[in-house]
């Protein structure tokens, strides 16, 4: 099975940029459907982008499209989140997950992921 670990997150000012990282082992990033989600403190664990195997159109939340960015690097193994006109409500944990097979309508749900990465903390200073 696949793991995925990410990194790239810190205290970034508002306005700022930073990448996140998931690299993966175990298995072939363009084989999974990849998504990366958020969780604020109190709240929900929301969509932020998604992307389906063997396919490189990103999916976007409302909240961040035009801002964020995501990609694949097959030869490397990652998948990059690109955020860039950083806001306050930016601020969350962000995970990285993993599914073998999601129709484009399941890629938003974060149940229909099998595997997860630990999360790395964006924090988005005012």
């Amino acid at each position: 099975q696949v793991q995925l670990v990410e990194s790239g997150g810190g205290l970034v000012p508002a306005g700022g940029s930073v990448r996140l990282s998931c690299v993966a082992s175990g298995g072939a990033v363009n084989t999974y459907s990849m998504g990366w989600f958020r969780q604020a403190p109190g709240s929900e664990r929301e969509f932020v982008a998604a992307m389906k195997r063997f396919n490189s159109n990103p999916y976007y939340a409302n909240s961040v499209k035009g801002r964020f960015t995501m990609s694949r690097d097959t030869a490397k193994n990652t998948v990059y989140l690109q955020m860039t006109s950083l806001k306050v409500e930016d601020t969350a944990v962000y995970y990285c997950a993993a599914d073998r097979q999601l129709i484009t309508s399941s890629l938003g749900l974060s149940s229909e992921y099998d595997y997860w990465g630990q999360g790395t903390q964006v924090t988005v200073s005012s």
